[in-house]
């Protein structure tokens, strides 16, 4: 039975209800840490711009992030509420002389809850373990989530199929770093276990991309990574690059459904043109051999296409950007990127190359920090999205 207008009209109200009271949440916590510390000030010293960065780091580091999700492949609106930590560093000097930068040390949670009634619970870390000079990333979580994947067919058109993932995922990542500390390597490992389901179709009649073993799965993953991180900061550069190699190796031996490799590299740098104009470029490549299950397989990561719209065994992206700092904190945003998902190589241009262009803005939020934070207008080769920007789209 299809929906009528008024059981619209009662969804987007509910929807709009839970996201008000989410935002009631954050606003409350807000007041409360802010009551127990009321003499910091959310003045900056230097312009008097609203900032927060002394209340990062005197309110016990703490800031709550209300977020509206606007992903199209999860409806296209929804919010989140992502409580965090923040802990500042001081430069160190190690044995041989020289300064070295420790980057602020990440913790918080996420809840989310989007218009296809996709929500997801989940915690994170990341930090650095001074002494030991080893760079740590965990993160676990649980989500139910609605996405969209498509099938290419004969006739040259895609079509589009909705399935609903409930999954568990574990990811940890431990770097130690070189003598030169922007140099860093170490190993990786993933875990995820999911259960699919196709709500709008009979699970006899699966797409073609579904294999019997994707409906009830688990990926367990080893890997490594080597990484070169030259940037001035880690939420948004002005200058600076960061290279980024790492691999991923799933077989039965520990424990995985499939026996695949997936291996990835990743470029992205900042380059001041002149003194209020900060270009950036990206570039990222992956590459996955063996028989990885649908959901892993490379795809294209550009503001303006839905995640998983694009996929194939090889995945390539390369965007430019650049932020024109306007006037005081305010900054505009240009960008543009080109990108190709492919099965194999001697067809890697068969399709038409995937393209996306925006704009949009940015305020420097926590001076100390050099965090930015602003909003982005992408169009794609289908349609339009627009995105909440903390930090960095190209935070790694």
């Amino acid at each position: 039975m299809r929906n009528t207008p008024s059981d619209f009209i009662i969804k987007k109200e509910k929807i709009i209800q839970r996201m008000v009271f989410m935002l009631m949440i954050c606003f409350f916590s807000f007041q409360t840490i802010r009551g127990q510390k009321h003499h910091i000030s959310v003045k900056d010293s230097l312009d008097g711009a609203f900032d927060l960065s002394d209340y990062i780091i005197y309110a016990h580091g703490f800031i709550v992030v209300p977020t509206i999700i606007t992903e199209p492949a999860l409806g296209g609106i929804g919010g989140a509420i992502v409580p965090v930590f923040l802990k500042k560093h001081a430069p160190v000097v190690d044995e041989n002389g020289k300064k070295r930068f420790i980057n602020p040390d990440i913790t918080g949670g996420i809840g989310m809850y989007t218009e296809n009634k996709s929500w997801m619970v989940g915690a994170f870390r990341s930090g650095t373990l001074i002494k030991s000079r080893i760079l740590y990333r965990v993160m676990a979580g649980y989500g139910d989530m609605n996405l969209s994947f498509y099938e290419n067919l004969p006739n040259g058109n895609d079509k589009e199929f909705k399935l609903n993932f409930k999954s568990t995922i574990f990811y940890t990542q431990w770097l130690k770093q070189f003598r030169n500390a922007k140099w860093s390597a170490g190993p990786q490992y993933l875990l995820l276990n999911s259960n699919i389901t196709l709500p709008d179709l009979n699970l006899d009649l699966p797409p073609s991309f579904v294999k019997p073993k994707d409906i009830n799965s688990l990926v367990s993953q080893f890997g490594g990574a080597i990484q070169f991180d030259g940037r001035d900061n880690i939420f948004t550069p002005d200058k600076g690059i960061r290279i980024q190699s790492d691999f991923f190796w799933s077989d039965d031996v520990i424990g995985s459904d499939y026996d695949a490799w997936r291996v990835n590299l990743s470029a992205i740098g900042y380059y001041p043109v002149t003194k209020k104009l900060i270009g950036g470029l990206r570039i990222e490549g992956e590459q996955a051999f063996g028989k990885p299950p649908f959901y892993l397989l490379p795809g294209i990561n550009l503001r303006g296409i839905p995640a998983a719209r694009y996929q194939g065994k090889t995945s390539i992206v390369t965007e430019l950007e650049l932020r024109w700092d306007v006037y005081r904190r305010w900054s505009l945003m240009g960008y543009g990127g080109l990108a190709s998902a492919f099965d194999d190589w001697d067809q890697a241009f068969a399709k038409p190359v995937v393209y996306s262009y925006g704009t949009g803005f940015r305020y420097l939020l926590a001076r100390k920090f050099k965090l930015r934070m602003g909003v982005d207008v992408a169009k794609g080769p289908e349609d339009w999205a627009y995105y909440i920007v903390f930090g960095s789209n190209w935070l790694r």
